[in-house]
């Protein structure tokens, strides 16, 4: 195997959790990417304008970023986590088979919003939980976890397409001139966000006639199951109340230690039960509690804030960017045929599945800090190219391709990189989910409203500041990891600098 067997012996050992933890996130990838695709239909299911269906973007894509702040309020224990993760991967398929029965847009939101919710604590915790049991090794597993996002991503738009109404869905006197504009609306929207949908005008009264519903219970029955994974590792934990079985925390260690130490039990529920108040992986608003500064250095608080800034960057690019490519495409000096440009989207979001398929056996030859590093530079150095053949339709597909493979392994390799830095004991994955959600969500909008004033050309001119502020926070990051001091072997339990503790077995402990 191209991986040691020490890394083998644990990836064994934490086999069911593991791959867990990867079918959750399939769930996250295929919630986040069917609302573009068939919004239109929806738009007609629920017989409103365009400017009110944009807002259930807005509220999943906002409780979203809410639910990353929360989740780690259920990272205490094991059953507070896998009981969080049942109850997402549920909500979601719920949300699937529900959305079919909104035949109002507020209603259609409020259901999105749940999603939203579901969605971000699935985000936290997953990645959490891998970093717990993982810790110095968890690079090429988070890797894995965010293959399966992609994975989800792309299999969600497949699942609709034939569902989708290839005239209008609402018949009326209209219908005739509103068709021939649904195939251009239509491919306008991508798996993220709309675009501007403002001035088209499509009819709001008549007989809905979309058959879409067909692809949301094909949805909720290909994601069911998920939860019922979920249900079946906390069986095998004893965490089903039926059982009455005390929940532990989840650890995570050295597997070395386990090896030299495999009968020190005693020793080991002491640790258990070791308070945790600088422990990190807490929720946003634990992370903010004076508790945890104290005696913490600058440098501390500068790895925390000079990470998220960089997935702030990178993940906001990967919203803006397949949000505006196909108007960036059709418009001059391109003009590229609509249905061509529809492509654009999708080969952006099929390489950056790609790029985190390749990047699990990269992922343990190679450092994250370096992997970081090419990614940002490699973004900076296509958006320049971009740049320099903007009038080059085939460079244009090239590029698309290329910001999709160094954007793929950015955030797993950021978070393995910063967590390494803090020795797992700092906020590092509530502070970088947050940081992207909050990217994506803001820079799409921003870059929205430029291009609204300057032109189709400034999306590259953004997307060129966005890959060079990237660089720059990753270098400053870089000379935090140099300043930020090594923990002496005594220093006190209560500081956020202490190291890991590594007296587990690296598995779920009863």
């Amino acid at each position: 195997m191209w991986w040691d067997e020490r890394v083998s012996a644990r990836f064994r050992r934490n086999l069911q959790p593991t791959l867990t933890y990867w079918s959750v996130f399939f769930s996250f990838g295929l919630c986040i990417a069917f609302l573009g695709p068939t919004l239109l239909d929806l738009r007609c299911q629920t017989q409103s304008s365009l400017s009110q269906i944009t807002w259930v973007f807005f509220s999943q894509q906002f409780c979203l970023l809410l639910g990353s702040c929360l989740g780690g309020v259920f990272k205490r224990t094991l059953a507070q986590s896998l009981f969080a993760l049942f109850a997402s991967s549920l909500a979601i398929s719920l949300v699937f088979a529900i959305i079919p029965l909104c035949h109002n847009v507020v209603v259609l939101a409020v259901v999105m919003a749940v999603a939203g919710l579901a969605m971000g604590c699935i985000d936290t915790i997953s990645n959490m939980q891998l970093v717990k049991i993982y810790q110095k090794d968890s690079a090429i597993f988070l890797q894995a976890l965010h293959f399966f996002v992609g994975f989800g991503a792309l299999l969600s738009p497949l699942i609709a397409d034939p569902f989708l109404s290839d005239t209008n869905c609402i018949l009326s006197n209209s219908t005739a001139n509103a068709s021939s504009n649904l195939p251009h609306i239509r491919k306008s929207l991508v798996p993220h966000h709309p675009g501007n949908l403002s001035h088209y005008d499509l009819p709001m009264k008549g007989m809905v006639v979309t058959r879409v519903s067909y692809a949301f219970w094909i949805m909720a029955l290909i994601n069911l199951p998920v939860p019922i994974a979920v249900f079946f590792l906390l069986y095998k934990e004893r965490m089903v109340p039926c059982f009455n079985g005390s929940s532990h925390p989840l650890l995570s260690a050295d597997e070395l230690a386990m090896e030299t130490r495999p009968t020190e039990k005693d020793d080991l529920s002491t640790s258990v039960q070791r308070p945790q108040a600088a422990g990190g992986h807490d929720d946003l608003f634990g992370c903010c509690q004076s508790k945890n500064f104290r005696g913490a250095s600058y440098t501390y608080f500068a790895v925390h804030i000079t990470g998220a800034l960089v997935l702030f960057m990178t993940d906001g690019i990967v919203g803006e960017y397949s949000g505006f490519v196909y108007s960036y495409a059709v418009e001059e000096p391109l003009s590229v045929v609509h249905k061509v440009a529809g492509y654009l989207p999708s080969l952006f979001w099929g390489f950056i599945t790609l790029g985190r398929l390749i990047s699990i056996p990269i992922s343990y030859r190679m450092k994250p800090a370096t992997m970081v590093f090419i990614n940002v530079v490699g973004v900076l150095i296509t958006f320049l190219l971009l740049l320099i053949f903007s009038y080059s339709v085939v460079f244009l597909f090239v590029g698309t391709a290329s910001l999709g493979l160094f954007l793929s392994s950015t955030f797993p390799s950021m978070l393995a990189y910063t967590e390494d830095i803090l020795q797992y004991r700092g906020c590092a994955t509530t502070v970088l989910v947050t940081g992207a959600g909050v990217g994506e969500m803001v820079l799409q909008l921003l870059v929205g409203s430029i291009i609204h004033d300057r032109g189709s050309y400034s999306f590259l001119v953004c997307g060129m500041i966005f890959g060079g502020l990237a660089f720059t926070f990753y270098a400053f990051l870089v000379f935090f990891h140099r300043m930020y001091p090594k923990p002496p072997s005594d220093l006190d339990d209560a500081s956020p600098d202490k190291p890991a503790i590594t007296d587990d077995t690296g598995q779920y402990q009863r």
